[in-house]
């Protein structure tokens, strides 16, 4: 295990191994003169990826957090990762206009039969001498509906789910929307025409499309699965632009085959969905746009940094969200179990040792709990290894202002 006392880099330098491509505006706001960025870095700070996958890869007892750049960590350790006292940062929302618009155009593809539409143009002989009465004559097999009138259930209202709901009402569509966990900015943003419902088997049961936006929890797992899939409308189009296992394939093939479900489209292809007729299967082009890429290492990256400066914490999926002005030169951040008394053996050692607390913050969430303190004078290295000593502590910061 890492030490869990850690002063900033002799040097003045924070050192970011980099796992994927990302965007270089991003990678613009870590300034030269106090960053090393690149994908070889020994013993990094912090690590800044995208979908490289690290379950089972070592992770250096240097790294002090992680970034991704986008919405989902699945492919981060999160629960190891907080044992160490390691936030794991994304970008919710960054990414929500781009999956959006997938949303719409995988509606559009399944309402008007555009992917066999297309095979069907592709295939066409172009020396026929009447390609003209091939097209009239093939066309009519492809004659779909519009989607003005029809009913959208949201599965999940935030921030994609919420774009999602304005712009189908914008498109004329009813909607339908439901999610136990909304948070307040959420329901702020939800546009007032959106019939709230009680539960997801509600939704199934009211709406000819449905849009799942929910992340992959244990939870969520087969959400829409063999219990509730037959309570869609016959005809009905589900959609899942969210993650890989909300739905469960099996189930949705099942309905497919059955003439229950119309059309499954998706983000996720697999072996077993290509095969299928009426699955349209895109590959993972959810937030694969210039401008979401850029928000969202843009987003990232500005968090990492005030982390890694100051020990701010915004967006991280394992950590309470701690901010706090410097009003000293001198700052500590203590990642901890949130178990009773920390606070006072924290404020305790600092005490003996002579310090002076300026300013604290301390926040907790679930089982883990983050404290900043500002103090007035230098913070000795032995106080820092007394403070990571207390049971209970997991990392130890030493932030002093540059």
């Amino acid at each position: 295990m890492a030490d869990r006392a850690a002063a900033e880099p002799s040097n003045g330098r924070f050192s970011v191994r980099v796992l994927n491509q990302i965007s270089a505006n991003g990678l613009a706001r870590l300034p030269a003169e106090l960053y090393r960025v690149g994908p070889d870095i020994a013993a990094p700070d912090a690590l800044l990826l995208r979908s490289a996958d690290l379950h089972g890869k070592p992770i250096a007892d240097s790294v002090r957090a992680i970034g991704r750049a986008g919405a989902g960590t699945n492919n981060i350790p999160v629960a190891l990762m907080s044992e160490r006292g390691v936030p794991v940062f994304n970008a919710p929302g960054a990414n929500a206009n781009a999956v959006k618009e997938l949303v719409l155009a995988g509606m559009l593809l399944a309402a008007r039969n555009i992917a066999p539409a297309l095979r069907f143009a592709a295939a066409l002989d172009p020396a026929l001498a009447d390609m003209d009465k091939a097209v009239e004559d093939g066309k009519k097999h492809f004659a779909g509906y519009e989607l003005a009138g029809r009913t959208l259930g949201v599965i999940g209202l935030g921030k994609i789910g919420c774009l999602v709901a304005d712009a189908a009402i914008k498109l004329g569509l009813n909607v339908l929307g439901h999610d136990p966990e909304i948070t307040v900015d959420a329901a702020w943003s939800l546009p007032a025409q959106v019939k709230r419902a009680a539960s997801v088997n509600e939704v199934l049961k009211a709406a000819d499309f449905v849009t799942l936006h929910v992340p992959l929890l244990p939870a969520t797992r087969g959400l829409v699965g063999m219990a509730n899939i037959g309570l869609m409308r016959p005809g009905a189009v589900l959609l899942n632009f969210s993650r890989e296992g909300i739905a469960d394939d099996a189930a949705v093939l099942q309905a497919l085959d059955a003439g229950k479900l119309d059309r499954y489209v998706c983000d996720f292809p697999s072996a077993e969905l290509n095969a299928h007729g009426r699955v349209i299967a895109l590959p993972h082009l959810g937030a694969s746009t210039r401008e979401a890429e850029e928000n969202c290492a843009v987003m990232v990256v500005d968090q990492l940094r005030d982390y890694l400066e100051h020990g701010n914490v915004s967006n991280a999926v394992n950590f309470p969200a701690v901010s706090m002005a410097r009003e000293s030169a001198y700052r500590l951040a203590i990642a901890n179990a949130n178990v009773p008394n920390m606070l006072g053996q924290i404020s305790t050692t600092m005490a003996n040792a002579g310090l002076n607390i300026h300013n604290m913050v301390n926040k907790s969430r679930g089982g883990m709990a983050y404290t900043l303190v500002d103090v007035d004078s230098p913070v000795s290295a032995e106080v820092q290894a007394g403070l990571a000593a207390i049971a209970g502590v997991l990392a130890v910061r030493y932030l002093p202002a540059a």
